[in-house]
């Protein structure tokens, strides 16, 4: 963990008196109580005048391992380890984005992720605790989980309702969905935080996916429209894409692995209410 800087202290004169020197010693030494404070020397009428300044509190973000370990804390419970693994480097690459300087949190992010995780988390065993995992997630990052759930629903039932041409064309019109886009698109020339991810190009890609427009052609002019470098985009989608033929093919060995120990264990079940019943009738003879 990053450590909190230090208090600075600096000594134009060093024939200073042994009061004034006292005096500074006792500011140094007052540097764990006053941590985030900075000490300044000033001249006033050819004296030396020592004073403490408070300096603005400096943000410290937490590690990774400190957001890893909050997730470990909100759900205790084991996860598969086909989920846990790709949840977990997900964890470390998101609370790397969630802490850059340029971060700022949108919809279409939070879109981009809950797309990632509803597909990795397709076919898990509980729901509830599917979502449990979830809130635990993004607690984690110290975010808000319903706002993520909320804002993903309201960018999908209005992705669904657009044409290709609509969806493009959203700085001409005015809602809430179209305010948000434009907000986005203000931010991404320079005009405030702006910080592209991945997730962000999977959100995109999930609007022109409701909107029946996946034509190359439609995201270029929706890439262009926000001042999003397609490229970028591009290269993003063909990694996420590849992460799910990999899951899909990960969880069929997973299932055929549960279907075969089902199998065994019915065929250790079977033999052993045979064992059962052969040791009953063997019973029931010596007592007969």
């Amino acid at each position: 963990m990053a450590s909190m800087p230090s208090a600075s202290f600096s000594s134009p004169c060093r024939q200073a008196s042994e009061r004034r020197r006292s005096f500074a010693g006792l500011c140094s030494s007052s540097v764990t109580a006053l941590r985030g404070s900075r000490f300044e020397v000033r001249k006033i009428s050819k004296r030396m005048v020592f004073s403490c300044v408070p300096a603005a509190a400096s943000y410290v973000p937490p590690t990774v391992s400190e957001t890893k370990l909050s997730f470990l804390k909100a759900y205790k419970r084991p996860i598969p380890s086909i989920y846990n693994t790709v949840l977990q480097e997900l964890l470390v690459q998101q609370h790397l984005m969630r802490y850059k300087k340029t971060y700022q949190y949108d919809a279409v992010f939070a879109l981009g992720f809950v797309t990632v995780y509803e597909q990795l988390m397709e076919g898990y065993p509980s729901s509830e605790d599917r979502d449990t995992i979830f809130r635990s997630y993004i607690t984690a990052l110290k975010e808000d989980p319903e706002q993520y759930r909320i804002d993903a629903k309201k960018l999908e039932e209005w992705a669904s309702s657009q044409t290709p041409s609509s969806l493009v064309d959203f700085a001409s019109r005015e809602g809430e969905v179209e305010a948000i886009l434009k907000d986005i698109s203000e931010r991404a020339q320079g005009n405030g935080n702006f910080s592209y991810s991945r997730f962000f190009a999977i959100g995109l890609f999930r609007l022109l996916e409701l909107a029946n427009a996946t034509e190359p052609a439609v995201l270029e002019k929706l890439c262009a429209a926000l001042h999003i470098n397609k490229p970028s985009v591009d290269r993003d989608l063909d990694v996420y894409r590849n992460l799910l033929s990999k899951l899909v093919q990960a969880k069929e060995l997973l299932k055929e692995y549960v279907d075969r120990e089902k199998k065994k264990r019915e065929d250790r079940s079977a033999s052993q209410k045979a064992n059962e019943a052969i040791t009953q009738f063997v019973g029931d003879i010596s007592v007969f």
